[in-house]
């Protein structure tokens, strides 16, 4: 099966022959077409609707219990979440990366990226 942006795409302004380019919005990777003359974008489809279930996973609240294990607690983490990252390729180790950043806000890092970027 081909991608659509395999092919030749003409601008639908100026009738250029546009380029592939990669584009990040939100610490997000979207393939696009750029046209070299005037600049015009076009996102890759199923890049934009995968930053579409992004923001609306972002946007959305979920309320989990705060459970005692042996001398810890633990958090569910909700199946949506864990299935985006997972369909988004990013590699999930058995540790993560979980930091006290203010009053009653706790950050979970998931990825080796995040991780060596808060340490520099």
């Amino acid at each position: 099966m081909t991608d659509i942006f395999d092919s030749t795409i003409l601008c639908s302004k100026c009738n250029t022959k546009m380029q592939k380019a990669r584009l990040v919005k939100n610490n997000f990777l979207f393939r696009a077409m750029v046209c070299p003359k005037c600049n015009d974008k076009i996102i890759h489809p199923i890049d934009k609707e995968e930053y579409n279930k992004f923001v609306n996973l972002k946007n959305k609240e979920f309320h989990v219990k705060m459970r005692l294990v042996g001398n810890s607690y633990a958090v569910s983490i909700p199946k949506e979440i864990v299935s985006f990252m997972r369909e988004q390729e990013k590699i999930m180790n058995d540790m993560v990366r979980l930091c006290f950043e203010d009053i009653g806000k706790l950050s979970l890092n998931f990825t080796e990226e995040v991780k060596k970027q808060k340490e520099q």
